[in-house]
């Protein structure tokens, strides 16, 4: 599979998408193969890492961050273009448990597809990831919501937590990202949508209605991904209190409180992957690329304060 995301693919409120670089990530069944032969036929797309060869690059990508080796600002037909490499195997396990919302959170929002899954069980995974993000996000929107309030939570998800929505990403991102892609958000949800046990469309507001009760609650807890669901015991107060998962979801179905629970759960998950890939991205990139990469984003960053106030 490979798919193309983000400003450059996308159009973002305020932006040009002619001027941004293109982002892909290409999901290949083994690493060390595939960095082997790109090694052979795109040596100069890699840092100084490429001196150690496609097994010490293949052992980076699996053993650091989240699983991903990214090449940045590589020149390709009058634009630069960034793509991350990331093994089928990880990519399904972060679908299925967002073991880091780092690739898993970028399906959250509308991707170009440039070369469709064929594996039925990464198939699967992408339809897990969908339903994964309505189920959280409904716990954490009001009983009533708009669409684009939908979206809007959804999209910010895989950013809560992350250490560069503090410094040296735009704040206004995520409001830039839906905006002007209400129509692909809405073919990526409306059939998950449809098949939510408890979300209902009110014709006479035209909004969404969720009602919060016990019942809602278990159910979206329930089908939240592992790892959300383990976040959620490990913040309780005496964690061993509850050793068994199950028993945290049927006690936080009852708190009125649970949002703040699952948002905390949700940044801890961001914010670990969110550092250690970056860290891991300053030498898979370079030193003086990472400089000019960190750069455009800060250049980025200033902009959106000043569209946005």
């Amino acid at each position: 599979m490979a798919f193309a995301y983000g400003s450059g693919v996308f159009q973002q409120a305020g932006g040009d998408m002619s001027k941004n670089m293109l982002d892909f990530i290409l999901v290949v069944d083994n690493a060390l193969q595939w960095h082997s032969e790109n090694l052979a036929m795109n040596n100069h797309h890699y840092s100084f890492l490429r001196r150690f060869g496609p097994q010490a690059i293949s052992n980076i990508q699996s053993k650091y961050g989240a699983g991903v080796y990214f090449n940045t600002l590589v020149p390709f037909e009058n634009r630069l273009i960034k793509y991350g490499v990331i093994e089928t195997r990880t990519l399904i396990e972060d679908l299925v448990n967002w073991n880091t919302l780092y690739v898993s959170g970028r399906l959250h929002k509308p991707v170009k597809v440039v070369k469709k899954p064929n594996l039925a069980e990464l198939i699967s995974a992408l339809n897990t990831n969908l339903c994964s993000a309505l189920h959280v996000a409904a716990l954490l929107l009001p009983e009533k919501f708009s669409e684009e309030d939908l979206y809007t939570m959804i999209t910010g998800l895989s950013y809560s937590g992350d250490f560069r929505m503090t410094f040296g990403e735009d704040k206004g991102k995520v409001g830039k990202i839906v905006k002007p892609n209400l129509q692909h958000f809405k073919e990526l949800y409306h059939p998950v949508i449809e098949n939510h046990k408890y979300i209902n469309l009110d014709d006479r507001t035209g909004k969404y209605v969720h009602l919060h009760n016990e019942i809602t609650r278990f159910y979206n807890l329930n089908l939240s991904p592992r790892c959300v669901k383990e976040g959620l015991r490990h913040h309780q107060n005496n964690p061993n209190m509850y050793p068994d998962t199950e028993e945290v979801i049927r006690k936080l179905a009852k708190d009125l409180n649970i949002d703040e629970y699952v948002a905390k759960s949700v940044a801890a998950i961001v914010n670990s992957s969110s550092w250690s890939q970056s860290v891991k991205n300053i030498p898979t990139a370079g030193f003086i690329k990472s400089v000019r990469y960190s750069f455009s984003k800060v250049k980025k960053m200033i902009k959106g304060k000043k569209v946005f106030g």
